[in-house]
């Protein structure tokens, strides 16, 4: 894609002077980085990281019973979801095949969902189709959408004096993981969650796009706080074992190939009703024929996107994900492979230019999640 293509974010020009080097992606101009890769991948670890994920879809579900006309497309248990408590799930097509995957919130007033940017417009046509006329689908075009991560994020977060609209807020650590709340920061409404997709512990934050500057300042005001790029960002999701849409989920994979069982709930799992799940609940019964898994890599060679994966002679499966880990000094990647090869532990080559490389199916995520968890240090 072209540079004269893409769209600019609300922060394009403090990304720039910030010293952010401009990619394409997901249609728009986003920074990949600003001191490098490295560098911004270990800060996040240690400290807080401020990322920029404005490209997102953010979308309002309103009206009656708007949990369960969703459930129709969606394999969670969405009308369950108490305000103020959100959930991973996945649009799925007619078929049981991932459209996208998203994060649902129960606002109290109605629903708040994040889809991937780069897939935003189709999801939102496919949602209008599927839901009925009764149903209003909002797309929150004026927001702007940032992710605060890493073990630092909330004592940077309290310092900036956001009052909750809730009783019972007195800070960010009122939140745990995969909570949400509507704030103010003086007189700009924000919407808060415990959430993020790098395994740290952090929020996202839904901020009037007129206003993002001004916080994206106050943030990195803070001493634990500086931008980091998409770069960083890969890298950690990689290694929290994370997958990216379009990448290691596709519209040819269903739930349970995904390695996303715990996105179907309970109840679903017992009363059906929705797409596909005929096909994903025999799935879940009799078991796929491939699986996504990740992979430790001999050696220092990472193996990326596209690598053919075989045993012995026969090629079974291939890597959607894959690089160096900072953290772990050492490539990781993860990626398809039929399901007789899933098993953790199982030695198998990925080929790289005409050379095998030995990797092993390992667990996920390759790095410990420092999420805040109820009842949990």
């Amino acid at each position: 894609m072209s540079d004269e293509a893409t769209q600019t974010l609300p922060l394009d020009a403090w990304h720039r002077d910030k010293g952010a080097r401009m990619v394409p992606f997901a249609g728009y101009s986003m920074p990949i980085q600003y001191e490098g890769i490295m560098a911004e991948h270990q800060w996040t670890r240690e400290n807080a990281g401020l990322f920029d994920v404005s490209h997102m879809g953010q979308l309002q579900l309103k009206g009656e019973s708007a949990a369960e006309a969703l459930e129709r497309i969606v394999p969670g248990d969405i009308s369950a979801l108490k305000p103020g408590k959100m959930r991973y799930s996945l649009l799925l097509a007619e078929d049981g095949g991932i459209l996208d995957d998203m994060m649902i919130t129960n606002s109290g007033q109605h629903l708040y969902i994040v889809v991937n940017g780069a897939v935003k417009h189709q999801d939102i046509a496919y949602m209008r189709a599927q839901l009925p006329e009764s149903i209003e689908l909002v797309h929150m075009e004026d927001q702007a959408l940032l992710a605060l991560q890493g073990p630092k994020a909330a004592e940077a977060l309290a310092r900036l004096d956001i009052a909750g609209l809730e009783i019972g807020w007195s800070g960010p650590d009122d939140l745990y993981f995969m909570d949400a709340a509507p704030c103010l920061w003086g007189e700009v409404p924000l919407g808060i969650s415990r959430s993020g997709y790098t395994g740290e512990d952090g929020f996202e934050i839904s901020v009037p796009a007129e206003h993002v500057t001004a916080l994206a300042d106050a943030l990195c005001e803070q001493p634990e706080v500086k931008p980091i790029g998409l770069g960083a960002r890969d890298s950690l999701r990689l290694e929290a074992g994370l997958p990216l849409y379009g990448h290691d989920l596709d519209s040819a994979i269903d739930p349970v190939q995904g390695n996303l069982t715990f996105a179907i709930s309970k109840a679903r799992r017992e009363e059906g009703g929705f797409h596909g799940a005929e096909r994903i609940l025999a799935a879940l019964e009799n078991g796929p024929d491939k699986k996504r898994v990740g992979f430790t890599v001999e050696g220092r060679m990472p193996v990326r996107e596209g690598a053919p994966i075989f045993a012995g002679d026969a090629e079974i499966g291939v890597i959607t994900s894959g690089g160096f880990a900072p953290t772990i000094g050492a490539p990781i990647a993860m990626g398809f492979v039929a399901a007789d090869y899933a098993a953790l532990g199982t030695q198998l080559e990925a080929e790289v230019r005409g050379k095998r490389v030995p990797i092993i199916v390992s667990k996920m995520p390759f790095v410990p999640n420092g999420y805040r968890r109820k009842g949990k240090s």
